[in-house]
């Protein structure tokens, strides 16, 4: 209990307050959060139309697959954004 009591008071005299040191911690955890997902589906796309200059005749395959990894790609940055909201608003 004594420790918890310390940390805050390190917290709140290197930030102002909770809040401050709340919304940072949130800034930090969306912007490393998004990070990771953006790299993937630029990468995902790119290769995706790498494979569709090759070959045309499969472009419909591949656009579904494409579209799918990125709907599962982008879900990792949803997660991103529930632990930013979490650290915010708890």
């Amino acid at each position: 209990m004594e420790e918890t009591k310390q940390a805050a008071e390190v917290i709140q005299s290197f930030f102002g307050s909770d809040v401050a040191a709340k919304s940072i911690a949130a800034a930090i955890a969306i912007g490393v959060g998004a990070i990771g997902p953006a790299l993937g589906i630029g990468k995902l796309a790119s290769k995706a139309m790498e494979a569709i200059g090759r070959n045309p005749e499969a472009a419909p395959k591949i656009q579904t697959a494409m579209i799918l990894a990125i709907a599962f790609t982008e879900a990792i940055a949803i997660y991103a954004l529930v632990v930013a909201l979490i650290i915010k608003f708890v």
